[in-house]
């Protein structure tokens, strides 16, 4: 019997009866032991809480500074304050790069099976695992159902 590939690419390859992430060191899972398989949408740098910190530390100077000093130039300078930050924590927040992961139950254990940033090769390596675990699945006995 030959064994038919779903997927082979430069960092993974699905076939009938293994998947193989092709890391440092190579993952590799039997397909047929592979149980709840399901994607995930991760970010890859979360915003770390230090920078909510800092942003909430800054709007409090700049309310201080607003309360106290009674100038225009103190005013363009506290809005500056919260202005910058803020603009950079929500740029931060839209631009950052997503990963994308299969995650499954392999052997009784949870496993992370694969990650990508590309949503194009990761669909394909999702679609193809897919197949494989359908394939995979023991035939479904029909003796035991009635003929109408």
């Amino acid at each position: 019997m030959t064994t038919r590939t779903y997927y082979r690419g430069p960092d993974a390859v699905v076939t009938d009866q293994i998947f193989v992430w092709l890391t440092r060191p190579a993952k590799s899972y039997v397909v047929r032991d592979l149980r709840s398989v399901g994607l995930l949408k991760a970010a890859v740098n979360p915003l770390r809480s230090y920078t909510l910190h800092v942003a909430s530390v800054t709007v409090a100077l700049a309310v201080a500074t607003w309360l106290t000093i009674d100038s225009p130039a103190a005013y363009a300078l506290g809005a500056l304050t919260v202005a910058v930050p803020s603009t950079f924590a929500v740029a931060r927040t839209r631009t950052r790069p997503q990963r994308w992961e299969l995650r499954a139950t392999y052997r009784g254990a949870q496993v992370m099976l694969y990650a990508s940033s590309d949503v194009r090769v990761f669909n394909q390596v999702a679609r193809a695992l897919r197949r494989a675990v359908e394939d995979a699945r023991p035939p479904v006995d029909n003796r035991d159902l009635a003929a109408a």
